[in-house]
C-alpha cells in the first residue's frame, strides 16, 4: 500500500514539474498578450542615453525618451504593445541573437560589423560625434588629444571612432559601460576627454557648466541611428513601412522637436 502511495505521489510531482516547464516555455521572445489582448514586444535599450532613453529619477523609475516614444508609436500602429528592457549597450546585439528581446532601439548605428549579426531598419535619426572635455582643458581640435586619455562607451560607434582617431593622433582609449560614467571620469580628471553623440552631450552641458565640446564630421550614414532586429525578422519590413509613413506625414519630426527642441 505504501509503495502504491509513494508511486502516486511521485507521479503527481512529475506531472507538476512538466506542467511548470510547459508554462515557462515560450515560442518567441514576446511575453504574451497585454490586458487588452495586444501582443507584447520586448524592446532592448541602454537607459543611460538622454534624450534617447533614460530614467528621470526625480519623477519615476520609468524609462522614457525619444527612442521609447518612437517604439511605442510604431508598435501601436502595428497592433503591438512594448515592454522596455534595460541592458548595457555592449550586450544589446547578443540579447537580440539569444532571443531576450524582439528589437533594439538605442541610438544604435548600423555598422557593417553589426549587420553580420542582426538586421536594421532604415535610418531614423542622424547625429554627429562630439569631443567633450572641461572648458579649461585646452582641447579644441583633434590634434589636442595627443597624449590624452579619451573615454568612450563600450561597444558604441564612438569606440570605433576613437580607434580611427588614434591611428592619426597618439592617445589612450578607455571604455565604460554607461555614458554618465564617462562624464564622471572627465569631472574627476581621470579622463581628459570623451567622445559622445552631440545630442546626448548637449544634455550634459546643461547640467555641468564646466564642460565644453566640438563636433567632428562623419559620413551621415555612419553616424545615423537605426532599429535592430534578429536576422530575418518579419518585424523589420513592418517597422520600416510605419517609419516611412511617419517621415512623410511629419510624425517623426514632431517627436524630434519634442525631445531635441528642433528638427534634424
Amino acid at each position: 500500500m505504501k509503495k502504491h502511495i509513494s508511486l502516486f505521489l511521485i507521479s503527481i510531482l512529475v506531472i507538476g514539474l512538466l506542467a511548470a516547464c510547459g508554462t515557462n516555455k515560450k515560442d518567441s521572445t514576446n511575453e504574451g498578450n497585454s490586458a487588452d489582448g495586444k501582443k507584447v514586444l520586448i524592446m532592448g535599450t541602454s537607459a543611460d542615453y538622454p534624450p534617447f532613453e533614460y530614467v528621470d529619477t526625480a519623477k519615476s523609475d520609468e524609462i522614457i525618451g525619444f527612442d521609447v516614444d518612437l517604439a511605442k508609436t510604431i508598435a501601436d500602429k502595428l497592433g503591438y504593445e512594448v515592454k522596455v528592457k534595460d541592458i548595457e549597450f555592449s550586450g544589446l546585439v547578443q540579447a537580440l541573437k539569444s532571443g531576450q528581446v524582439d528589437f533594439v532601439l538605442a541610438g544604435m548605428t548600423p555598422t557593417e560589423d553589426r549587420k553580420k549579426n542582426v538586421d536594421f531598419s532604415d535610418i531614423y535619426y542622424t547625429a554627429q560625434h562630439m569631443i567633450v572635455s572641461k572648458k579649461d582643458s585646452g582641447i579644441e581640435k583633434l590634434e589636442d588629444l595627443k597624449g590624452k586619455t579619451v573615454g568612450v562607451q563600450l561597444g558604441s560607434i564612438q569606440e570605433a571612432k576613437a580607434k580611427e582617431i588614434a591611428e592619426k593622433v597618439e592617445l589612450k582609449i578607455e571604455n565604460r559601460n554607461r555614458v554618465p560614467e564617462l562624464i564622471q571620469e572627465i569631472m574627476t580628471g581621470r579622463f581628459d576627454a570623451a567622445i559622445i553623440e552631440d545630442t546626448v552631450a548637449k544634455g550634459y552641458f546643461e547640467k555641468e557648466k564646466n564642460l565644453a565640446g566640438f563636433t567632428i564630421s562623419d559620413d551621415p550614414e555612419e553616424a545615423g541611428s537605426a532599429i535592430a532586429f534578429p536576422k530575418n525578422s518579419e518585424l523589420t519590413d513592418d517597422f520600416n513601412k510605419v517609419l516611412k509613413e511617419m517621415k512623410e506625414n511629419g510624425e517623426l519630426d514632431k517627436l524630434i522637436v519634442k525631445w531635441f527642441g528642433g528638427e534634424k
